[in-house]
């Protein structure tokens, strides 16, 4: 790597070290369930969760029977992750590492998952060649990534406004179906690409929700850290409005819809 990509990555792990992202988890824990659900995992099965986070796939995937592996960059991510699975009492294993250089051997998974993860590595092209390299023929490659114009796309442009972007192709371009098949020009056959609905419900109100992301959420976090007094409130009120518009809840509490692109190809 150039000197500037390493400065980048240690960049990007410690925005995702930052926080709490385990709070934040928790509203897509139902999505994640729904996810894993529809793969039909099988006991036994060899399955990779990367960039895991605190264990949102690897966990239901776990308690099928699977035999388990999660890997995420955040050291803070992968010891979350470890105490949920020991709480549940589910035998999963976690590792420390990048998307981009997994420490596995050529197909060594029969699933190779990955949810609102593997989308944020600053190498597209590399992290998809490292999906493909370590599923095994035959097996399959399930992504979900927030697509553009969906809700969470929408925040992360929001962010963009008020704060320049990391130097590094947007990961809600993951999101795109053109991008998709582009990512994976070849490797893979029978590409299924679907768009699926996932819902943010949160027992207070859109600003405090906003308060809720910059406190666990480390890109949020950032953002506001690397603003003046002025600048953080621009990006709260932009947040705050962007969260109100697309409430569905009429009680004081939060409901957002959101959209992801659900991935599905088979290792040739």
């Amino acid at each position: 790597m150039t000197t500037e990509m390493e400065a980048l990555k240690t960049r990007l792990r410690d925005t995702w070290i930052a926080g709490d992202f385990g709070e934040i988890a928790k509203s897509i824990e139902a999505g994640a369930e729904d996810f894993v659900s529809r793969i039909d995992l099988k006991p036994g099965m060899r399955v990779l969760d990367v960039a895991c986070g605190t264990g949102n796939l690897a966990i239901p995937a776990a308690k099928t029977g699977a035999d388990v592996t999660g890997i995420d960059i955040a050291p803070n991510l992968i010891d979350q992750a470890k105490a949920r699975a020991e709480a549940e009492g589910v035998k999963a294993k976690f590792d420390v590492g990048d998307a981009e250089a997994l420490p596995y051997e050529d197909g060594s998974f029969d699933v190779v998952m990955t949810m609102f993860g593997a989308m944020f590595a600053p190498r597209p092209e590399v992290a998809a060649s490292e999906l493909k390299r370590v599923c095994s023929p035959g097996g399959l490659i399930a992504m979900a990534n927030w697509t553009p114009d969906a809700f969470t796309g929408q925040m992360f442009k929001t962010n963009a406004k008020h704060v320049p972007p990391p130097p590094m192709p947007s990961p809600i371009l993951w999101g795109t179906e053109d991008a998709v098949r582009e990512r994976f020009p070849d490797g893979v056959s029978d590409l299924q690409l679907n768009r699926k609905k996932i819902t943010f419900i949160y027992p207070f109100g859109p600003a405090d929700v906003v308060e809720h992301f910059r406190k666990y959420f480390g890109p949020t976090q950032k953002a506001f850290e690397s603003l003046d007094e002025a600048g953080q409130a621009a990006l709260r009120a932009d947040l705050e409005q962007l969260w109100t518009e697309n409430n569905r809840a009429t009680d004081g509490t939060t409901e957002v819809e959101s959209e992801y692109l659900e991935v599905r190809a088979t290792r040739v």
